[in-house]
């Protein structure tokens, strides 16, 4: 089910089909997310839930138990429910099911509420605990945007500006997706911007920042400056990726409360970085916010 929002400056569209915000229009008319092409691409805007990335041999140790989990959780493939509808505002839940409790074997529930704001929208992630013993998660965003925005302009016209002068270098993963303990590229150097190159991320694939002053980032034309700004104070990570090898005209800014498995962990899900553990009753709250400039 998609459900139209809008307020005095920008339209949207969310689907219950994973919980998405799936569209944003600012007054020019310009889509700014990306479209899902699968000659590229199918995602759009993914939850990362209950996890981030890939799991070591693609399972985690959850109660003494060895469970499977895809790449990024089960979230982004999952129906959400409509709790709250409003013109420019949407909450969506999903909670356990027969699905999720055989790879994820606790009660929970997860409400992401998408609501408009001024040239933009926010995202929450809020996860409560239900149940009757600890909760382990991690959660993020994933929204990829339209890069570049006019046909007329290339990936590489587009630089990435830091609220912060940043020296800062990108975690590394192996080719099965998992980071690789102690290994690190260096990506910033006392500078607030880095031009865009998919020869980077045909290389590299992700850059993975886990130590930024910034919390916030804009994606800009270098000429024009158009593009959009994310904030993410609530994130202690931070990535931007664009699939490898084929000139994709995206570039996803992804706020990460976790990350996926390093190479040498225990395989133990609380062992995670940057994994929270909710006791009974507790609930945790994550924003985002994008506006388009």
């Amino acid at each position: 089910m998609i459900f139209d929002l809008h307020n005095s400056s920008v339209c949207a569209k969310a689907d219950t089909k994973g919980g998405e915000l799936v569209s944003l229009l600012g007054a020019d008319g310009i889509e700014r997310i990306w479209g899902g092409d699968p000659a590229y691409w199918s995602g759009r805007n993914p939850i990362l839930f209950p996890i981030i990335g890939s799991l070591k041999d693609g399972k985690t140790v959850l109660k003494g138990k060895s469970y499977e989990m895809g790449r990024h959780g089960f979230a982004r493939r999952s129906e959400f429910t409509p709790v709250e509808i409003a013109e420019d505002r949407v909450v969506l839940e999903l909670r356990e099911n027969e699905e999720t409790l055989r790879q994820y074997p606790y009660r929970f529930v997860l409400r992401v509420t998408h609501a408009l704001v001024e040239n933009g929208f926010a995202t929450t992630f809020a996860v409560n605990n239900p149940g009757d013993e600890p909760l382990p998660f991690c959660v993020g965003g994933h929204t990829a945007f339209r890069c570049p925005l006019r046909e007329s302009e290339r990936f590489e016209d587009y630089q990435l500006l830091f609220d912060e002068t940043e020296t800062a270098s990108s975690l590394r993963l192996n080719a099965e997706g998992n980071l690789m303990h102690g290994e690190r590229f260096p990506v910033l150097e006392n500078t607030k911007c880095y031009a865009l190159d998919h020869r980077v991320f045909d290389e590299r694939d992700t850059l993975i920042f886990d130590s930024l002053q910034s919390r916030g980032v804009e994606l800009r034309h270098r000429e024009s400056g158009h593009g959009v700004r994310i904030e993410f104070e609530d994130y202690p990570m931070f990535a931007v990726w664009t699939k490898p090898n084929g000139n994709a005209p995206y570039l996803c800014l992804e706020p990460w409360q976790g990350c996926a498995a390093v190479d040498n962990e225990s395989g133990r899900f609380e062992d995670k970085p940057c994994c929270v553990i909710l006791q009974p009753g507790q609930e945790k709250r994550f924003t985002y916010t994008v506006k388009i400039l």
